[in-house]
């Protein structure tokens, strides 16, 4: 950096007053910048604007003394307008007779180049209120120190500015340096500013990226204080939402030209399509030159306020549909007049002035001046109402407006030192140090714009979303598609207020993700190596869903719920149990319900038939007795089918248990009597009164009562429940029994199992009897399908899923029931039915050889 220090020698013969020595005239070393506006008053306030934006630079050889640092490129209308803005501000000041009356505000303004060498020399002038000589008189003319200053553009111009006013405690007003550096009081105390922090803008564009669902994007920025500190805090706000960058490049614009090849080579190879540019509007600039060689797919570009509002990057189509954030529209009445009063004349009192009027009408006020060479002369028709750039522009005002805001605040802050109950008094002498203490304390509206500083030296944060669109006559504009206001709630700061439209002339927000949403159902997984926004959709796993898009986690479901085919939620399970609609319970019913009426049917022909031989041999009060245990057992199976109850669990077992046990109760005192009937033939044998019609009845009761007492101890200990299964299967619920006390269950089985047994052991042993009087072979028979089906049913009950268990247990009582009823009653009807000549005495006592089994 390179900064000519300003040093007063004094040499004879020139301004002995001023150097205290008897030599004459002083000559200012160093080349001091003169003022590029300038207007003397009480009161001085200097501004320091970006009017060029490049600094004429050279190649120091030490050998020589450097030359005197100068701006080069053209004037920036649009900068332009902010030093007219300046101007307007303090003229209209100077005309209120309500504001400062009686005092006369002057201006010193400088160009700074937007360079940090021009603005540090400029603040050495403004710090030390040196002696400038503005003629061409050999008169040295001191300037008034200033009290204030409305400086700068730039962030970075605008620190080396405050690092050097502020040890002075020249308070200092930007309307444009946005840094969120520049908040830190300790290092920029005297620092204020009418436009906010880029703290603020940094969290309004993440929240806007995060709203249109942009995951994956790129970001460049400008390599100067104002880019990395902007894109630093974004950075960081969009991390906490969750938003990735795929690059973040930096360039500056008097960096070498391959560096900004570079960048637009990222830009276009990269598959982000949301760009983030926090650039200073002359790095955009040349941006948007480099990539229209060779233009890249097409982009959304997300603009700071640096760029995103500024009239001369409308030229450039890439950025059709670009939005950003912009400081709130504004209206200044009477400064459009203003700006157009502005004649040849007084043009040349000022070389800026003479510098804008030949740019903007490519003609010479002078034709002598280096700069007019080659150009016609100006003809005095010219008029700015005729012009159409960023200068005469006023339809919207916006950094204009934060110039407007910062004289006004300097302004405010004289008024309260040097005004008392609207009395002035111009002779006070104010200090710099009393303008930076008045300037915490301002508060007031001017033109229905509030202008006041936090503890930091910022106002309160407000933007408008700026959208640019195409117009019906092919040009492109600014519109507000919506606004956000940092002093509202959090979660409300940011709102759209119309549609918005993009770069491909839609309203369809563009896709700018690095891997598509994962829908509910699945699981986001990281990619190996690559950031967070980079991943797999992984289905949710059994028994698991999420119900959101890009969820990070699937949760299981409640343990009587189960998830739908695309497990985004919880469904009730389905309730599983063997019930009367369905083909499988109509089916068993009908068959219990068939056993019963055979069993009754049968009761009805050995009641019909009772005094027949056949009945009367086969103990018809047993055979009764049978046929209904039968019938109770064809129906007992009925307590099966349905929702299970508390009664119906403890009804289904006991009834079952108790029934079959008086069953077999019945064929175990048939074959008694079989074998004790046979028994007592044999000569000297008086066993049938042993066994007589009572013992019978009182054996059958008291193999019962056994099952009831067993039954009875089950239920009161522990007794059947109804149960929700969820163990067996997980996507349904099995409504079953609980067995409650599983030896209770088992003892009930086991017993019917020994009677079972112990029947047919006696009916084998009594197979041996006559042919025509086969009783025994039948029971043994019956038996012997009964103990098959009961020794199958037990693998078959426990291997059978869900209501099939049921299922397995009814079949098991029918078909033993079925089989006992078909064995021992089925040939007998038979004979009766169909056989009557056999149903005689004769023939049941015929002596034919008996066949063994």
């Amino acid at each position: 950096m390179h900064v000519s220090l300003i040093t007063v020698l004094c040499i004879a013969r020139l301004c002995p007053a001023v150097c205290g020595v008897n030599f004459g005239t002083c000559i200012l070393q160093g080349n001091p910048q003169a003022p590029a506006l300038f207007k003397n008053g009480d009161l001085v306030i200097g501004g320091v604007f970006s009017i060029h934006d490049y600094l004429r630079t050279e190649k120091h050889t030490y050998t020589r003394q450097p030359q005197p640092l100068e701006c080069s490129g053209s004037v920036g209308f649009r900068e332009m307008r902010f030093v007219r803005a300046f101007e307007f501000a303090i003229e209209e000041i100077n005309n209120s007779s309500d504001f400062l009356p009686g005092i006369t505000l002057g201006y010193h303004i400088y160009d700074s180049c937007a360079s940090v060498p021009m603005a540090v020399k400029v603040a050495f002038q403004l710090a030390n209120g040196l002696d400038l000589i503005f003629n061409d008189t050999d008169s040295c003319v001191k300037s008034a120190a200033v009290t204030a200053v409305v400086a700068e553009s730039g962030s970075t111009p605008s620190i080396s500015i405050s690092r050097l006013l502020s040890p002075f405690g020249i308070p200092q007003v930007s309307h444009y340096a946005t840094c969120a550096c520049l908040s830190d009081k300790r290092q920029y105390p005297t620092f204020f500013r009418t436009i906010p922090s880029d703290h603020h803008q940094a969290a309004a564009l993440a929240r806007m990226v995060k709203h249109f669902g942009w995951t994956w994007i790129g970001a460049v920025r400008s390599d100067s204080d104002y880019g990395n500190n902007g894109m630093a805090s974004f950075l960081k706000a969009a991390e906490e939402e969750g938003i990735c960058v795929e690059y973040s490049e930096a360039y500056y614009r008097t960096q070498p030209r391959s560096k900004l090849k570079r960048v637009a080579d990222v830009i276009r190879r990269s598959m982000a399509r949301v760009i983030i540019a926090f650039l200073a509007s002359g790095d955009m600039r040349i941006l948007l030159e480099e990539l229209s060689q060779q233009p890249p797919p097409p982009m959304q570009w997300i603009g700071s306020e640096a760029w995103v509002t500024d009239p001369e990057m409308l030229r450039f189509n890439l950025c059709i549909g670009a939005v950003g954030f912009g400081i709130p529209r504004s209206v200044i009445p009477g400064f459009r007049n203003f700006l157009l009063d502005l004649s040849p004349e007084q043009a040349l009192k000022f070389p800026l002035l003479t510098e804008f009027w030949e740019s903007s009408f490519s003609c010479s006020l002078k034709r002598q001046t280096g700069s007019s060479a080659g150009m016609p002369a100006c003809d005095g028709t010219e008029d700015l109402r005729a012009l159409q750039n960023p200068y005469t522009d006023t339809s919207q005002l916006r950094i204009t407006n934060m110039v407007y805001k910062a004289t006004y605040a300097i302004a405010h802050a004289l008024d309260a030192i040097v005004c008392n109950k609207k009395h002035c008094d111009k002779y006070v002498k104010v200090e710099p140090w009393q303008v930076f203490d008045k300037l915490k304390q301002v508060n007031f509206t001017q033109n229905n714009y509030h202008i006041s500083f936090d503890t930091n030296g910022d106002p309160v944060a407000t933007y408008e979303l700026v959208n640019w669109q195409l117009q019906v006559d092919g040009s492109i504009d600014f519109v507000t598609v919506g606004h956000y206001d940092a002093s509202q709630p959090k979660g409300q700061e940011f709102s759209l207020s119309r549609a918005i439209i993009w770069n491909d002339g839609k309203e369809t927000v563009p896709v700018s993700v690095c891997s598509e949403s994962c829908p509910p159902g699945t699981r986001k997984a990281v990619q190996k190596g690559k950031p967070v926004c980079c991943y797999d959709c992984i289905n949710c796993a059994e028994g698991e869903i999420s119900n959101e898009t890009d969820s990070l986690d699937c949760y299981p479901c409640h343990p009587e719920y189960w998830p739908n085919k695309e497990k985004d939620k919880c469904l009730p399970k389905p309730v599983e149990f063997l019930s009367w609609d369905e083909i499988l319970g109509i089916i068993l019913t009908a068959f219990s319900v068939a056993g019963a009426l055979v069993a009754l049917i049968i009761a009805l022909v050995f009641y019909k038939n009772r005094a027949s031989p056949i009945v009367k041999a086969n103990n018809s009060e047993l055979s009764f007795l049978l046929l209904f245990s039968l019938a109770l057992c064809f129906l007992c199976s009925l307590t099966f089918i349905g929702r299970p109850t508390e009664w119906s669990c403890m009804l289904r077992h006991t009834a079952f248990g108790i029934t079959f046990v008086l069953c077999i109760s019945c064929v175990l005192g048939k074959t008694i009597v079989v074998l004790m009937a046979f028994r007592a033939t044999l000569p000297g044998s008086n066993v049938m009164k042993w066994f007589g019609p009572p013992q019978q009845k009182f054996s059958v009761l008291g193999f019962t009562l056994v099952q009831v007492l067993i039954c009875v101890l089950w239920l009161t200990i522990s007794p059947p429940f109804p149960y929700n299964n969820m163990q067996h299967y997980k996507e349904k619920i099995i409504l079953e029994c609980g067995l409650g006390s599983a030896i209770g269950f088992w003892a009930v089985l086991g017993y019917i199992g020994l009677l079972a047994f112990l029947c047919f052991v006696l009916a084998f042993l009594a197979r041996k009897l006559p042919d025509n009087f086969n009783e025994a072979k039948f029971i043994t028979f019956s038996m012997l399908i009964f103990c098959a089906v009961w020794i199958t049913f037990v693998p078959a009950y426990v291997s059978s899923p869900g209501k099939f268990t049921v299922a397995v247990e009814i079949f098991a009582i029918l078909a033993s029931s079925f089989g006992l009823i078909l064995c021992i009653f089925a040939p007998k009807c038979f004979i009766i039915v169909f056989r009557p000549e056999q149903n005689t005495k004769k023939h049941l006592m015929g002596k034919v050889p008996s066949k063994s089994l």
